[in-house]
């Protein structure tokens, strides 16, 4: 485990010889008793998949979209059995998918990526390790882009998949749950060097490095920090009594069916209200809705039932030219620092397009005071502006990202996942900073995540949402301690806890809730 940079990658990638040519490799990786350093390219193609297997951490980009899913798996176990019949290649195929848990597998041979979910792409890339009989699976990040309800299944795969197998596992990442969950032993690489190695166990419960101990001690944790339990009863009370900056009331939003296909309601009758100053969390899987209303405030998805008002505007037939004005009082965050500025202009240049848009009666002297000013406000050097967004580390870009959606002082932030992407040493710093913002500035937000820790810290009331229905709506202390309803309480209990002893009990409580022998 370790940050982004510190080596992770590049050490797994280099047992199976896929760094560039222009790497120079030293030492020795033995693989089941052979150096794998310096071997051919004819051997090291012997090697890949056969002996060694690598899950990447982004399915859909690790799938051919333009080849059904059995020709994929044909195409490895030929490259090492080309005398294999297309008979005996399909009742592999789906021996390993069925391994995997993908349904109806003989049915689904012939489908494409794209007709897969997330979890289930996941599960198709791990079934070709095991169809190739790797003795070693190396996962990078396998499950960072997924929920964590689906991030769960995918750990218990891996769990059996060592288990019945036998097989090895070198497990990549930088979410200490899922260390916690799935790790025998543990590797700290900090700046390409091990600086820590030990049982999983001790290492959690007493980390010798002081690198090691500040990773650990950024991870969020439910309860530990909570908006709601800090503010106060009397504090929220007083929240609630402000004028509301968002009012939804049976909201819906559906998008046409193409094709012949049936129409889909993405968001199903939500009703809720976000009051001058308040943070309101809204968690849930990939798909819920999250991102479609944070979108509809926005006045970037239509309204198609129901009633969503925003800044006192009603957003069902909504007219652009009667809301423009009010956009200089909607800031918006989005997911990814890394594609949501133009690469051809300066940091300077992207924060001060805003106010080139809606504050034209401000000079250029004065947007470049204000740039200056909401740099140092997200505890960046004046300076920074004139620099690309390629000359900032990710966690920078993200304070950029901030610094851009309040430049024009808005009443309304949304921000949607602004922290997924990051390492858990600079979310800890981006949460901190939306904190002190968020106290300064005294916005009203959508604070929209997967990662119930992070909402519990930063929201005053949490939502939750499922296949596009508001299942819950609480203060954070309610919804994370005592929830109602089921769904928020399999969300809870699928969020792996960075702490190998309680994570063990709490998978075998699971175990038991299921059935489990």
């Amino acid at each position: 485990m370790g940050e982004s940079g510190s080596g992770k990658t590049v050490t797994a990638r280099s047992i199976l010889g896929l760094l560039p040519d222009t790497a120079e490799t030293s030492g020795a990786i033995w693989l089941e008793g052979t150096n794998v350093v310096g071997l051919s390219a004819g051997r090291m193609r012997s090697v890949r998949g056969r002996q060694a297997s690598m899950v990447f951490q982004e399915p859909s980009a690790a799938l051919n979209p333009v080849f059904p899913i059995w020709w994929q798996f044909a195409e490895g176990l030929r490259a090492h059995n080309p005398k294999l019949k297309r008979k005996e290649l399909r009742r592999r195929i789906v021996e390993a998918l069925k391994q995997v848990g993908i349904p109806d597998a003989e049915k689904r041979l012939d489908d494409y990526p794209h007709e897969f979910s997330g979890g289930q792409k996941q599960r198709i890339i791990i079934a070709m390790a095991l169809a190739m009989g790797a003795e070693l699976i190396i996962a990078d990040e396998p499950t960072t882009a997924l929920d964590v309800t689906v991030q769960a299944e995918i750990l218990q795969l891996l769990r059996d998949i060592r288990d019945t197998h036998g097989t090895s596992i070198i497990l990549i990442t930088h979410n200490m749950g899922v260390v916690a969950d799935l790790a025998d032993s543990v590797l700290v690489m900090y700046r390409g060097e091990v600086v820590e190695r030990d049982w999983v166990r001790e290492l959690f419960a007493n980390p010798r490095h002081p690198y090691t101990r500040q990773l650990l001690a950024a991870v969020p944790r439910i309860g530990v920090k909570s908006a709601s339990r800090d503010l106060g009863p009397e504090h929220l009370a007083e929240l609630e009594s402000r004028e509301p900056v968002v009012v939804a009331e049976g909201l819906e939003v559906t998008y046409p069916g193409r094709l012949g296909s049936p129409p889909f309601r993405a968001v199903r009758g939500v009703d809720f209200t976000i009051h001058a100053g308040e943070v309101l969390g809204l968690v849930g899987e990939s798909g819920s809705g999250k991102t479609t209303i944070g979108r509809a405030m926005a006045g970037l998805e239509a309204v198609t039932g129901g009633s969503l008002r925003v800044l006192g505007h009603e957003m069902r037939g909504f007219k652009e030219r009667a809301f423009k004005p009010l956009r200089r009082q909607i800031g918006f965050v989005f997911q990814d620092p890394s594609t949501s500025f133009d690469p051809q202009l300066t940091i300077g240049e992207c924060i001060e397009e805003p106010m080139v848009v809606h504050a034209r009666d401000l000079s250029a002297t004065e947007r470049r005071d204000r740039v200056a000013k909401i740099l140092e406000a997200v505890e960046l050097p004046r300076e920074y502006s004139r620099r690309f967004p390629h000359e900032l580390s990710g966690g920078q870009r993200q304070r950029v990202s901030f610094a851009r959606a309040l430049v024009l002082e808005p009443t309304l932030l949304i921000a949607d996942e602004p922290t997924s992407a990051l390492d858990v040493s600079v979310q800890a710093t981006v949460l901190e900073l939306f904190t002190e913002l968020q106290h300064r500035f005294g916005f009203a937000s959508l604070f929209i995540s997967h990662d119930l820790a992070v909402v519990d810290m930063l929201a005053h009331r949490v939502g939750v949402l499922f296949q596009g229905r508001l299942v819950e709506l609480g203060t954070g202390s309610q919804v994370m301690s005592n929830p109602d309803d089921d769904y928020t309480q399999r969300l809870l209990a699928s969020l792996p806890v960075p702490d190998p002893v309680e994570q063990a009990k709490r998978r075998e409580f699971l175990r038991l809730a299921a059935g489990g022998s």
